[in-house]
C-alpha cells in the first residue's frame, strides 16, 4: 500500500485530491496535514512514499517544507501544489529537489499521471538502494585482526577524500575489497566503479581499454569507443595489478592524473575526465623502479595513500570467522543446509600454510562442504585440505 501525505491549508482543496486519490486506487493510504509544520511533523514520524505540498501556507510555507523534507528523508518525491501566481517559485522549487508541481486548480490526468510516476520513481530508488547493499555483502572485509582494524581505520579516513590510493599484498589477500570499500564510503559512491585488471589485457590493447580508440586507430578500430577512464567519470577507476602495465600506458596515465584529460587512441582531442584512482599491485614497485619496468613520478602519482593488505599467515585469528562466513555464503550460494565446523576442524586451518591466501581458503571450506561430513571434522580437513 501507498502511503501519500497531503499538505495544504485549503480543507476544500484537501478533501477534492484526497477524494481523487482514493477512488482511483484503493492501494493509497491518504494522510492529511492543515499548514506546514503539521506536515512535517508527519513526515518526521512516518515514511511516506510521496508527499502532495501547496506553496502559501501559513506558520510554514511550502518551499521551507520541501528542504526541511528532503534533509529528513531526502528519497521521498515532493509534489508542489502552485496557485497561478506560484508558478515562479514553483520553477524554482524543482532546483531545490521538488520532484514535480501542479497547478490549481489541479487537472485530474495530469495529478493521476504524475502521482503513478513519483510512486514507480520512489519503488525503483528504494530497490536500487537493496540491490546497492547485496552489492556490498559480496565486498564484505571480515576479521577482527589487528591488521584488519588498522585497514578498516585507515579506509574510514581516506575514503571520504579524492587522495589516490595504492594497495599491496599478495595474490588472494583481498585487494579489491579495500577499492570497494574505499568507492562505497565515498562521496562517489553513486557514480560508477570502473575495474581494470592490467595484467589480464595484453600490452597492446592496454591504451586502447583504458582511453578508448577513435575509428581507424588501429586494424580492428571499426567505430568510435570509449574507454575506462571515461566509463568511469565521476566515480572510481581501480587499476588491479598496475604494476604489469606497460610503459607507454604509464605515461597516458601518469598525464591523465596530472591533468584530468586524456586522449583516445588514435585522436589528438583531449577530453576532460574527473576520476579518482585506486590502484593495486601484488609486486615491489620501488623494486621495479630500480629494474626500470615502473616509472618512479607515477608511483608518487598513485602512492598518496599506501595501504598493505597482509597475507593470510599474518592474521590466522581471523580464520574461524572467514571460514564461519564462507561457510554460510556457499551454503546460500548452492541452496543447500549450512555445515558446520568442528573445533579441531578450525584449529587444523589455522596451522595450515595459506600460500594463496583468502582465496585459497575460500575453495577448501567449499571443498569441504562438498566432501565432509554433516559437520566437518579433523579428519575431513586431513583428507581433503591437504596440499
Amino acid at each position: 500500500m501507498s502511503k501519500i501525505l497531503i499538505i495544504e491549508d485549503e480543507a476544500a482543496i484537501r478533501r477534492v485530491l484526497v477524494k481523487i486519490l482514493s477512488e482511483e486506487n484503493d492501494t493509497y493510504k491518504v494522510d492529511e496535514a492543515e499548514d506546514g509544520l503539521a506536515g512535517i511533523d508527519k513526515i518526521k514520524k512516518e515514511d511516506y512514499d510521496l508527499v502532495l505540498c501547496d506553496i502559501k501556507m501559513p506558520k510554514m510555507d511550502g518551499v521551507e517544507v520541501l528542504e526541511a523534507a528532503k534533509k529528513m528523508k531526502p528519497e521521498t518525491p515532493i509534489v508542489m501544489i502552485s496557485g497561478h501566481g506560484d508558478l515562479d517559485t514553483a520553477v524554482n522549487t524543482m532546483r531545490l529537489g521538488a520532484f514535480d508541481y501542479i497547478s490549481k486548480p489541479p487537472d485530474l490526468n495530469r495529478l493521476l499521471n504524475t502521482v503513478r510516476i513519483a510512486l514507480d520513481r520512489k519503488e525503483l530508488v528504494v530497490e536500487n538502494k537493496m540491490l546497492k547493499k547485496k552489492v556490498s555483502k559480496n565486498y564484505e572485509m571480515i576479521g577482527e585482526s589487528d591488521a584488519i582494524a588498522q585497514i578498516k581505520d585507515m579506509i574510514d579516513k581516506v575514503a571520504p577524500t579524492d587522495a589516490r590510493v595504492l594497495v599491496t599484498g599478495p595474490n588472494g589477500t583481498g585487494k579489491e575489497l579495500v577499492a570497494h570499500w574505499l568507492h562505497q564510503k565515498s562521496e562517489r559512491s553513486k557514480g560508477p566503479m570502473i575495474e581494470v585488471n592490467c595484467a589480464a589485457i595484453p600490452s597492446e590493447l592496454i591504451e586502447s581499454e583504458l582511453f578508448g580508440h577513435v575509428k581507424g586507430a588501429f586494424t580492428s578500430a571499426n567505430k568510435d569507443r570509449a574507454g575506462k577512464f571515461e566509463a568511469a567519470n565521476g566515480g572510481t577507476i581501480f587499476l588491479d595489478e598496475i604494476g604489469d602495465m606497460s610503459m607507454s600506458a604509464q605515461a597516458k596515465v601518469l598525464r591523465a592524473l596530472q591533468e584530468s584529460r586524456i586522449q583516445r587512441v588514435g585522436s589528438d582531442k583531449d577530453i576532460k575526465v574527473n576520476v579518482r584512482v585506486v590502484a593495486a599491485t601484488n609486486k615491489d614497485l620501488k623494486k621495479e623502479i630500480e629494474e626500470g619496468n615502473f616509472r618512479e613520478d607515477l608511483y608518487h602519482r598513485l602512492a598518496v595513500i599506501l595501504i598493505k593488505v597482509p597475507a593470510l599467515n599474518d592474521r590466522r585469528e581471523d580464520i574461524p570467522l572467514l571460514v564461519e562466513y564462507f561457510a554460510n555464503k556457499i551454503s546460500q550460494e548452492q541452496g543447500t543446509a549450512k555445515k558446520s565446523f568442528s573445533n579441531k576442524a578450525i584449529k587444523l586451518l589455522q596451522e595450515y600454510d595459506w600460500t594463496g591466501n583468502i582465496r585459497e581458503l575460500r575453495n577448501v571450506v567449499e571443498r569441504l562442504i562438498i566432501l565432509g561430513g554433516k559437520e566437518v571434522s579433523e579428519s575431513d580437513v586431513k583428507a581433503f585440505a591437504s596440499k
